[in-house]
């Protein structure tokens, strides 16, 4: 799952629902810049290494974490 909210990081790490998550914490005026980003992400990892991780994008940086 592809989100904005925020609240899915106390949903996956505090309640323990779910896993696969990407969470853009990019502004709206960049929306080239978030597609780019994620894009980075995507080609970096494999489809079984995110379905069970927590990534969070930021501008110029993204964070990994495995969640088992």
């Amino acid at each position: 799952m592809v989100t904005r909210d925020k609240d899915y990081g106390g949903l996956v790490f505090v309640n323990r629902l779910g896993a696969g998550v990407i969470l853009l914490r990019l502004k709206p005026e960049t929306l080239q810049s978030a597609h780019e980003r994620l894009a980075l992400v995507l080609k970096k990892y494999t489809a079984e290494e995110l379905a069970d991780a927590f990534v969070v994008v930021e501008p110029g940086q993204h964070r990994f974490r495995k969640l088992r």
